[in-house]
């Protein structure tokens, strides 16, 4: 009875009676038979299921399951979410749509454009038909609207603006503005390139290839990154504003990288209705700033500028209003008169064709100190009648300002009357459009398309066949003689592919990049495999090398891009699916060169200046740091002089140029690449380590083993060597005998000095000098030879983080004396003399009267005469001063120039405009690097919290302030890079005191 219940009191069943338990031996026999069927049945996979029918479990109350579970019903594959009712906000859907972002403007289909794509394609074949030209110049001086005025002479896009209304209207096209932040903010960030197909005067179609630059000063890195592709440049200067900081800048980098230069003076309008200038005095105005453009090359080259010179009748000057979208030159505007014959006291425009008139000879007239006398209807070099004026005032001021006083001045009627005789014929309605409207579609009448502008280019920039020497010869690392660079010189379509990669641009959802490249040889196809060479790619080092596969190509157009098959040498190609390995520049190179010949790549940009803006970041979330550690690289990518590093306590530092750059790539890093929220810290700046004596003692430093001894004596470098090694004059990969030549030419080093110059550091082109001053009769030349390499590295090393705050170590030169090494090659390894060399370093540098080095801005401002007394005021305060002041002629501007360092220019620019209410702008741009003052080691300092540090206390408060930003010990001790008897001797002589 008790087995009919289990231990819980639970009925399990009745018991079996003995006839049922009872089996005979047949029966037994046939079980064990049935049992053997089944074996072979699964041996053969023929199992049958067996319902065994309900189970009789006992199930608990807390596991039985009513009904069947979400994943029952919809699959294992199907993620099921169970939320509350009030954990989300009626707003927010419980499981949200996927959306596609977009950071980018684009256009949805190809835009129509009145020339036929199929010709663009054609004359991509033909490289005496191409140019391939940047525009470069100041902020809102009318670079992206010129580049609107020529996307509205070969798009078909009028349409859709005049479909605009109200505040839309009135928005400028900007049609290379296609970033977000571009939009919101009114300037360009990225350099954008367009192919454009564009007619001279005689209805030649040539294939421009265009890059639009930012103007705002902290973006020329994107400026430098340009001028890499192109041929030529077209400066775009304010007729009002004249030459600023940035064009300064894109003058000087042109001029030095051997590129042509063409201007455009621009905004010709302000000279009209804002400044009100009478014709006579707009000729001076105009003829100042081209003299300005000319002095600034002058002054980059001395003595060689004359071959370089812009002037109107050299053909290289056009005079434009961007806004007006007009545009012409000198022999422009004379065929406009060759073509109608205008009488002596009136405009161009009307009358009947003049065939005599030599276009060429009559343009050079109409520059200069050259008059017209219209009594004679003759030209002298002096006016010889009573109202006798320039040629320039005459014949092309004149009609201009007639042009605008009447279209805006006149009733509809009467306008209708003057423009007949001018041949401009206007829709009824169009006469009573706004008077800024009417004025540009008379003018766009008058003037008619920028054929002059084309003439201009054509003549006075190269084609690529023609510019490809010039870059070989001042960017190929490989030799010139080789098929390869033979084929990059003729422009052969047909030879091996090589494509110089310059910048990146991200897709529109911001998960990849395009890169921009000029194909110097070769076609570019899809669907080819290359390799591509990075920056540090040499033939010794082929590791920052990848295969990868050109997935897409196309013709970049800013908003859009054209998909095309492939792209031939002498073109801009946009390529897809090579950007992986690329951080700023790379070379794409087929698998197989012609013969085997070993690949080169071409050398890194060089910019107008360093990355001295410093901030660190953290994400608010920290298991979010692989994704910011993502978005870190992807921003490396997308701009060219960024920085990206961890320090040694871990923080993550981004290095950029200015505030409003550090605000661009914080934006993107938020928003585009990272998408997450991040923590910045108070923006800091770089500093550097430098000397200012020559070394107290020789100083000796022991290896580990105490088999080898290194001594070193610091000092500092000859001023402008410094300077010299970053611009590239000389390299240390150079011979010996060069090396040796440039500096005992320059600097007057001795024959044996020259040519022992061991390293430039921390890198090849470091501003620090490694010198072996150790006398052969001394020291054992084979055995000196065999450490000479990890003498460099441990060099290296110490320039790379100097003893006072760990920043780089700048301008000094480091003279090994002597050097007692161990026989065995055993106990001279790596391991022992690279540290060693890096302590002699340290203790020679610091018994060398060590300083500290700070970034210093260059600071321009621009603003009316009224607000000099502030800016003096505002700059004072932050330890600026005023190197230069005066106004700018023909305006009621005022320009101040003056330096200011970089850690003190935080928020300077909302502080100069909160003073001056606005009326200011300011362009900072690093300068140079400048020693602090007070000494860094000086423990009499007196550093009250709180308060600032007295004048002479600066330098000392920057580098315990460093100190302790990176977690370094409080302060620096000399102790611990000498070695203990030469402390203890320099302790017992009084050289040293005590604490140190």
């Amino acid at each position: 009875m008790d087995d009919l219940y289990d231990e819980f009191g639970n009925f399990i069943g009745e018991a079996e009676s003995d006839d049922d338990v009872q089996s005979t031996g047949e029966a037994a026999d046939a079980y064990v038979l049935d049992d053997e069927a089944e074996e072979e049945e699964a041996h053969g996979q023929q199992l049958m299921e067996v319902d065994e029918g309900p189970s009789n479990a006992v199930i608990l109350h807390e596991d039985k399951q009513y009904y069947p579970s979400a994943s029952d019903v919809y699959g294992a594959d199907v993620e099921v979410l169970v939320q509350e009712e009030d954990t989300q906000a009626l707003s927010q859907p419980i499981i949200a749509p996927v959306v596609q972002k977009k950071f980018t403007v684009q256009e949805e289909d190809l835009p129509p454009v009145h020339y036929s794509r199929e010709l663009m394609t054609d004359l991509m074949n033909y490289p005496d038909q191409i140019r391939n030209i940047a525009i470069a110049g100041h902020l809102h001086h009318g670079k992206t609207a010129f580049m609107d005025m020529l996307v509205m002479e070969t798009h078909d896009i009028q349409g859709r603006l005049d479909s605009k209304r109200g505040k839309k209207r009135e928005e400028q096209l900007r049609y290379t503005d296609v970033h977000v932040v571009e939009r919101e903010r009114g300037l360009s960030i990225k350099a954008a390139p367009m192919t454009l197909v564009l007619q001279n005067t005689l209805m030649k179609s040539h294939l421009f290839n265009i890059i639009d630059t930012p103007g705002h000063v902290n973006f020329a890195d994107e400026v430098a990154a340009s001028l890499r592709l192109v041929d030529g440049v077209v400066l775009v200067v304010d007729v009002v504003e004249g030459v600023q900081v940035t064009t300064e800048l894109a003058i000087k980098h042109a001029v030095l990288e051997d590129l042509p230069l063409t201007l455009v003076v621009n905004k010709m309008d302000r000279l009209i209705l804002e400044l009100k200038l009478p014709p006579r005095d707009a000729y001076f105005k105009i003829k100042h700033v081209i003299e300005e453009v000319n002095t600034v090359i002058e002054n980059t080259i001395p003595g060689r500028g004359e071959r370089r010179r812009v002037s109107p009748e050299r053909g290289n000057v056009a005079f434009a209003c961007s806004s007006m979208r007009w545009c012409f030159t000198l022999q422009s505007f004379a065929k406009m008169y060759a073509e109608f014959y205008p009488g002596p006291a009136k405009a161009p425009g009307f009358g009947k064709p003049m065939k005599n008139l030599d276009v060429e000879k009559f343009a050079v007239r109409l520059w200069g100190d050259i008059f017209y006398n219209p009594g004679s209807r003759k030209f002298s070099r002096k006016a010889q009648e009573e109202d006798s004026k320039r040629s320039f005032v005459h014949w092309i001021l004149e009609p201009i300002y007639k042009l605008y006083a009447h279209t805006l001045s006149e009733s509809a009627e009467d306008l209708k009357d003057t423009l007949d005789q001018l041949n401009i014929r206007l829709k009824p309605s169009e006469y009573k459009t706004d008077a800024k409207e009417l004025m540009r579609l008379v003018c766009q009448q008058y003037f008619g398309p920028s054929t002059g502008f084309v003439d201009m280019i054509t003549q006075h920039v190269p084609s690529p066949a023609e510019g490809a020497k010039r870059m070989l010869e001042r960017h190929y690392t490989g030799p010139l003689d080789s098929k390869t660079a033979e084929a990059m010189e003729k422009c052969d379509q047909n030879g091996p592919l090589v494509v110089h990669v310059s910048k990146l641009y991200n897709t529109a959802d911001a998960k990849s990049f395009h890169a921009l490249g000029r194909v110097m040889s070769g076609t570019a196809t899809t669907a080819t495999s290359v390799r591509v060479l990075g920056e540090g790619y040499t033939i010794e080092d082929e590791e920052d090398m990848v295969v990868a596969t050109i997935t897409d190509t196309w013709i970049a157009e800013s908003r859009y891009n054209v998909p095309t098959c492939g792209v031939p040498a002498g073109n801009w190609v946009l390529l897809g699916g090579v950007d992986n390995s690329i951080v700023k520049t790379a070379t794409v190179v087929s698998q197989k060169l012609p013969d085997d010949e070993d690949a080169y790549i071409f050398r890194p940009i060089r910019h107008f200046f360093e990355s001295v803006f410093k901030v660190a970041v953290e994400p608010i979330n920290p298991s979010e740091l692989p994704k910011m550690l993502d978005g870190l690289r992807k921003i490396n990518k997308s701009y060219p002089l960024i920085t990206t590093k961890v320090e040694e306590s871990g923080e993550h530092i981004i290095l950029g140029t200015g505030e409003l750059y550090m605000d661009c790539v914080l934006h993107d890093l938020r928003r585009l690449y990272a998408d997450m929220e991040i923590k910045v810290s108070d923006p800091v700046t770089r500093f550097c380590e430098t000397v200012v004596e020559m070394s107290a003692i020789k100083c000796y430093a022991l290896t580990p083993n105490k088999k080898n001894k290194i001594t070193m004596v610091a000092e500092q470098l000859d001023p402008g060597i410094a300077e010299d090694i970053e611009a590239g004059k000389v390299s240390i990969k150079d011979p010996v005998r060069v090396v040796g030549k440039f500096f005992e030419e320059n600097y007057g080093y001795d024959l044996l000095a020259s040519r022992n110059i061991w390293a430039f550091g921390p890198d090849d082109m470091g501003a620090n000098i490694l010198q072996n001053d150790t006398l052969p009769s001394e020291v054992d030349t084979k055995t000196l030879r065999s450490v000479r390499d990890t003498i460099r590295q441990g060099f290296s090393w110490a320039a790379r983080e100097g003893p006072l705050c760990e920043e780089p170590i700048r301008n000094t030169k480091f003279r090994i004396t002597d050097v007692d090494l161990a026989p065995e090659a055993i106990f001279r390894g790596g391991g022992q003399i690279i540290p060693t060399a890096r302590r002699a370093c340290y203790s020679s540098f610091l018994m060398a009267s060590p300083r500290l080095m700070e970034p210093v801005y260059s600071c321009s401002v621009v603003g009316p005469a009224n607000t000099k007394a502030d800016v003096y005021n505002v700059l004072s305060r932050r330890r600026g001063h005023v190197l230069q002041d005066g106004p700018i002629a023909g305006t009621p501007l005022y320009s101040v120039r003056g330096l200011i360092p970089v850690i003190d220019s935080f928020g300077f620019e909302t502080d100069l405009r909160i003073h001056t209410q606005g009326q200011v702008s300011l362009s900072l741009v690093f300068d140079r690097w400048s020693i602090v003052p007070g000494d860094p080691l000086d423990k009499d300092a007196q550093l009250r919290p709180l308060e600032p540090a007295s004048a002479q206390a600066t330098a000392r408060d920057f580098v315990l302030k460093t100190r302790r930003r990176k977690g370094l010990a409080e302060d620096v001790t000399i102790s611990k890079f000498l070695e203990p008897e030469l402390f203890r001797q320099l302790r017992e002589s009084g050289v040293l005191e005590g604490g140190q």
